[in-house]
């Protein structure tokens, strides 16, 4: 492992952790009191999947490349259907608020199923990272793998910061505004899995 691997692995840790940034932007917005030790909890969720996909793949380039090569296809879908659910949740909420007046702003919690999807959906483009992982020895990849999630956590967790501050100044409307972020993020990646 060399200084090059390093960078290397952390670059691709960062453009691995941009919808994990997004997505922590817009649950920040929609549970604008969350406390630090939860958003910890919620960047390491990102991480742990982030850290997971990748050594997937990795193992799928040893023993199952050809089932994975037939599933690789779904995975545009899966992100897509699993980020408009979260996100629609999200935004039907945040427009039930309004129309209730609602000003109890600290009960908006995700729930953890809700987290979990988000951290499969945002991190399942990650699985075909194993495939440019395949050269390396078992301890490269975890390796490059512990280097990704220790960099999407700290990016989520900025993220998360960034969305809680906004969050607590646009009231229900932050809710509203997460949920759209994550169908737009959902439709993103499904564009460009697709296209490319």
């Amino acid at each position: 492992m060399s200084f090059v691997f390093i960078i290397n692995s952390i670059i691709l840790g960062v453009g691995l952790a941009m919808d994990a940034f997004s997505v922590s932007m817009a649950n920040g917005l929609h549970e604008p009191y969350m406390p630090k030790k939860r958003m910890c909890m919620i960047a390491s969720v990102y991480a742990f999947f982030q850290y997971a996909m990748p050594m997937i793949g990795w193992l799928c380039v040893y023993f199952i490349v050809e089932i994975f090569e037939t599933v690789s296809i779904y995975i545009p879908w899966i992100a897509l259907i699993l980020l408009l659910y979260i996100g629609g949740k999200m935004l039907i909420e945040g427009i039930r608020e309004k129309n209730t007046a609602s000003e109890n702003k600290s009960e908006r919690v995700l729930p953890l199923r809700d987290l979990l999807i988000q951290g499969i959906a945002t991190s399942i483009d990650a699985l075909s990272v194993g495939f440019t992982l395949a050269d390396y020895n078992i301890t490269m990849a975890n390796a490059a793998a512990l280097i990704i999630a220790v960099v999407t956590f700290f990016i989520s967790f900025f993220g998360l910061i960034i969305g809680r501050k906004a969050g607590m100044k646009l009231s229900w409307g932050a809710s509203v505004l997460g949920g759209l972020i994550l169908i737009a993020i959902g439709i993103e990646i499904f564009a460009m899995k697709s296209i490319g």
